[in-house]
């Protein structure tokens, strides 16, 4: 989907890749991953990443679990929406207003924990490998990449979509660890991906 067509789609309120991530057992299953992660090492849990945060509802989860969180979205009433949601659950999160392609300088560097829910499969080829590059920069040497994605399909002005393959080409130095079904949802069948870099797959 275009970046007008994520910009009209804030302004009607139409959301559907943060109502998937919210969509009958996908909070529980999210939990889990968010759980495990923390697991991998002690508080304060480090920097995460959350690439294409519409409106923060991850990206305050995150914060609320002691994580030190960066937004970024390139829809600036998606910005503004986000920075009152985490001022009303009174958390402390940066969000920045920029292209997840070509990420702001201030994004910096050392996350270690990083989350996709619905970008890269509305993407192009070229935006893909972009945002691979970008990712590869900002991740620490340990980090986890967490993604959600539609299976690939014509949907019209909805995302195309992403099969594990078009994942690992755009992230060569990365593996799919894990790959969870998530709840039927009437956008298509999603998945939610753990990924590692690849010299480092637990």
């Amino acid at each position: 989907m275009s970046v007008f067509g994520y910009r009209v789609a804030h302004t009607l309120g139409f959301r559907p890749w943060e109502a998937a991530a919210r969509h009958g057992d996908a909070p529980r299953i999210l939990a889990t991953e968010f759980n495990r992660e923390q697991a991998r090492a002690q508080a304060p849990w480090g920097a995460a990443l959350d690439l294409g945060c519409g409106t923060g509802v991850h990206a305050v989860e995150l914060a609320r679990r002691g994580w030190q969180v960066t937004g970024v979205d390139i829809v600036r009433k998606a910005i503004r929406r986000a920075t009152k949601r985490a001022r009303a659950a009174g958390v402390d999160v940066r969000f920045l207003e920029g292209d997840i392609t070509a990420l702001p300088a201030q994004v910096g560097t050392g996350y270690r924990l990083i989350l996709d829910f619905g970008a890269f499969h509305g993407l192009t080829d070229p935006e893909r490998h972009a945002l691979g590059r970008q990712v590869d920069t900002a991740a620490a040497a340990d980090a986890t990449l967490l993604m959600i994605a539609v299976e690939p399909g014509r949907r019209g002005p909805l995302p195309r979509g992403a099969a594990p393959t078009d994942i690992t080409t755009a992230f060569p130095g990365w593996t799919i660890v894990d790959d969870v079904l998530l709840p039927k949802h009437p956008i298509g069948t999603l998945h939610l991906y753990r990924l590692r870099r690849a010299d480092n797959r637990r």
